[in-house]
């Protein structure tokens, strides 16, 4: 092979390039790396809790912050919670948006382009807030599980990815299986799903942490604090040490008193990222694929 003699001025811009990258890498890792170090911290007085400039180390590393969090019951009671949520809701969002992109890829469906606008009205336009919470109310699904994961079982957004994505797959595929006899049904379970599992496996990763991250909608539809997401109990436990102390550890373990608010933000924040840092790894290969076929104009 033929090696390729850049020039002077490609040079600088590789240079560049790579230290914009750099710089931006630090600029994202810097704010985890930073809840790291001050969860981790035991340094009392001289903690990096209380540190305002930069934080690279602990002054005395220790783990007696995460033995506090085991201790607090709310807290598992929120991962349950929250697990449960996003396993429902991954379920439910790829099995009914797949279902739903399924026909709109077929171009000789009768009304397709009508049934297209609608799916895209519903992205520009939405019932507003209180609307919503009067019919989660009166659909019975108020302080339910339900009240979370059926009004994100299907985002236009991801219908249009998958429906790109099935436009994408030959329609050779499709023709044969029908001279065979197939129906749609079997055509949808037995062809196109197995061969959309890229873009099925990002769809299901973007759902799984908005599902995860989400607290807003179980702060409205749920009063039950045993039903309350990890997300909403750490929102409590970080206003709580803003405003009132200790209130962790005023409940579990006093002799821990000398932590900080802080330390404890720190130490439930990791909690809550933990579960996402060692699943993205296993279906961040699907991304690409995924994302880059499905983006394809049908």
């Amino acid at each position: 092979m033929i090696a390729v003699k850049k020039t002077p001025g490609e040079k600088s811009f590789d240079v560049i390039l790579y230290l914009f990258m750099l710089v931006l890498l630090v600029l994202t890792l810097y704010p985890f790396w930073t809840q790291v170090i001050i969860s981790m911290d035991g340094g009392g007085a001289k903690s990096t809790a209380y540190a305002s400039g930069l934080v690279l180390y602990p002054a005395k590393f220790t783990l007696e912050s995460y033995k506090l969090a085991f201790h607090y019951d709310a807290l598992w009671y929120g991962y349950k919670n929250t697990v449960v949520r996003t396993v429902l809701g991954v379920a439910l969002a790829v099995v009914f948006t797949s279902i739903t992109a399924f026909p709109l890829a077929k171009k000789d469906l009768p009304m397709n382009r009508i049934f297209t606008g609608i799916i895209l009205f519903t992205m520009l336009f939405g019932g507003g807030l209180i609307p919503s919470y009067l019919l989660i109310k009166g659909l019975g699904m108020y302080n339910t599980i339900w009240a979370l994961v059926v009004p994100g079982m299907i985002s236009a957004f991801n219908v249009l990815i998958i429906r790109n994505f099935f436009r994408s797959l030959p329609e050779e595929l499709e023709e044969s299986a029908r001279v065979d006899g197939a129906g749609y049904l079997r055509i949808f379970l037995q062809i196109v799903i197995p061969l959309s599992k890229p873009v099925l496996a990002t769809i299901a990763l973007w759902v799984a942490v908005g599902h995860w991250n989400a607290w807003f909608d179980s702060l409205i539809y749920i009063s039950d604090p045993n039903h309350q997401v990890l997300q909403v109990i750490l929102r409590k436990i970080i206003i709580d040490n803003n405003t009132s102390g200790l209130m962790l550890a005023q409940q579990n373990l006093t002799h821990h008193s000398e932590f900080s608010g802080r330390q404890l933000q720190a130490t439930m924040i990791m909690f809550s990222i933990i579960p996402m840092l060692v699943i993205y790894p296993f279906v961040q290969k699907y991304f690409v694929t995924g994302v880059m076929v499905g983006a394809v104009k049908g």
